[in-house]
């Protein structure tokens, strides 16, 4: 439930923290300037004794983000990817936040499968093991078919993981939107549709019938891909909160030591997990959105083998050629053309100046492209295009959140396997074809042919929709009312409250993960 009941919930971000020692880890890996130290360390440590003290033995990132639950979790699995963001050290003590958090008993796990499959677990398998991976919604045993004897792997999702959800996302949902009401110059980031879009994510991760539905899509899309293999859903033994899949033997994709031990080629390796997620995302739409090392493996024969399917990214197709053209015309350094897609998708305010737009893409652009290999980074020039975009008045597209954020992840997966990678030359092929493919006379015959289909199929109705689309426009273009007095002053006396008592420091890392 929403509300400010929810400002415990950030006095206790910021003071364990602080208890826990990861306020200055944070602030460190971040490069925060001196006056932010300062009001952060202000706000958090008079308050320190109301933080959860967390796991001792873990380090002080990791210990602050377990005891805090599992949408920081899930933040730390982001930055677990990003060393050039985080520094090496901090994204090392992140990673086990991947598959490798305190599990629950076994006991337990036997107890939610019996619910959901209706069947004793000794029925159903002839071997049921400990926890081999926990992550922060499920975790995963391996057992053993008593039906055929074939290895699976088990995903249970832990014990009221709901609810402890459901906490913290309200919290997310109350500071988002004081920073809505109160910093005019961040609505455009939309901070209320953003902390939406993450809580409905995750919330399909919390039904693993839509994991497995999303499992059989994405294997069925990319069954002719070389290198890249996914194992099968047992349907027949899996359900809302249980989910049972072939087990994949293999090397994890974060331990380069055994990927060499193994004779993998990990340059080979760095390049194909970047072009198979730029594959995934421009032809068919439909991509893993959460392709951290955590979810990642290598077979003996050198495939890549994903898992964990509880999110999913879909873009249509008209915005996969948006972004396949941004990306293009980055790549040849055609900034105008670049400025021209996003006046033309609507990204950037009609009034605004497209020469002078471009002229501000060159700055991002050029800077960038005149790194060495190792300093080309898809997260450095995000940074920078999200800055000059702020000038031009351009919103965030909600829609794209999760594709930016997942090409940042896969980029921090492959920059880990290949420290030198050029981000531009292995992303090069695969756009080029898609633009090829997908701007041109056959596309625009394709386009066509597609058109005539829909007013075929929507022509009798046509009248009736335009007429209705033109009331709906015409209601959406009155002037809203103004918002009440009182529910200002009721959410002023919430900010000045969550503010001393803590709260600022949630804030800041509100803000860096809409960054």
């Amino acid at each position: 439930m929403r509300g400010p009941h929810n400002i415990w919930r950030l006095i206790r971000t910021g003071a364990t923290l602080e208890r826990t020692g990861a306020m200055q880890v944070v602030l460190d890996a971040f490069e925060a300037p001196p006056a932010l130290r300062f009001v952060a360390r202000a706000l958090g440590l008079p308050f320190k004794w109301l933080g959860y003290s967390g796991d001792p033995n873990m380090p002080p990132a990791t210990r602050a983000l377990t005891a805090l639950g599992p949408a920081y979790i899930k933040f730390g699995q982001i930055l677990s990817t990003r060393p050039d963001v985080v520094g090496d050290e901090l994204a090392i003590q992140l990673r086990v936040l991947q598959d490798k958090l305190p599990p629950f008993s076994v006991e337990e796990a036997k107890a939610e499968v019996q619910r959901e499959l209706g069947q004793p677990v000794d029925q159903i398998f002839s071997d049921f093991s400990e926890p081999v991976a926990a992550a922060s919604i499920a975790q995963v045993h391996k057992a053993t078919l008593a039906s055929n004897n074939e290895a699976v792997a088990v995903k249970v999702l832990r014990p009221k993981i709901e609810k402890a959800f459901r906490k913290d996302i309200d919290a997310f949902y109350l500071a988002a939107r004081m920073v809505e009401i109160f910093s005019p110059g961040s609505r455009r980031l939309r901070p209320m549709e953003v902390i939406e879009h993450f809580d409905g994510v995750v919330r399909g991760e919390l039904d693993l019938r839509l994991e497995s539905s999303a499992a059989s899509e994405f294997a069925a899309n990319t069954k002719n891909d070389d290198g890249f293999d996914l194992p099968l859903i047992k349907w027949e033994y899996s359900a809302r909160r249980v989910m049972t899949l072939e087990w994949a033997d293999g090397a994890p994709m974060g331990d380069n030591a055994a990927l060499d031990a193994a004779g993998h080629n990990r340059v080979a390796l760095s390049e194909r997990v970047l072009q198979l997620f730029l594959s995934h995302a421009l032809r068919d739409g439909y991509f893993h959105a959460d392709m951290h090392q955590g979810n990642l493996k290598v077979a003996p024969n050198g495939d890549i083998i994903a898992y964990d399917f509880g999110i999913m990214g879909h873009i249509d197709e008209y915005t996969r050629r948006v972004y396949a053209e941004i990306l293009f015309g980055f790549i040849r350094k055609d900034y105008k053309r670049v400025a021209e897609v996003h006046f033309e998708a609507g990204y950037v305010p009609a009034d605004k100046d497209v020469d002078e737009f471009a002229r501000a893409l060159r700055a991002v652009g050029e800077p960038i492209f005149g790194m060495d290999a190792n300093h080309i980074s898809m997260g450095r020039l995000l940074n920078y295009l999200f800055e000059v975009t702020e000038r031009f008045g351009m919103e965030t597209r909600t829609e794209l959140i999760l594709l930016q954020r997942t090409m940042v992840v896969v980029e921090g997966v492959a920059r880990s396997l290949n420290p030198q990678i050029n981000i531009w030359q292995v992303a090069s092929p695969i756009v080029t074809d898609y633009i090829s493919k997908s701007i041109g006379p056959k596309a625009v015959l394709t386009d066509l042919a597609k058109t005539a289909q829909v007013f075929a199929r929507f022509g009798p109705r046509l009248p009736g929709m335009v007429e209705a689309a033109l009331v709906k426009q015409s209601a959406e273009a009155a002037t809203p009312a103004p918002r009440g007095l009182l529910e200002r002053v009721f959410l002023a006396v919430i900010l000045g409250i969550s503010i001393g008592v803590g709260g600022g420091a949630f804030l800041v890392l509100v803000t860096l993960m809409f960054d």
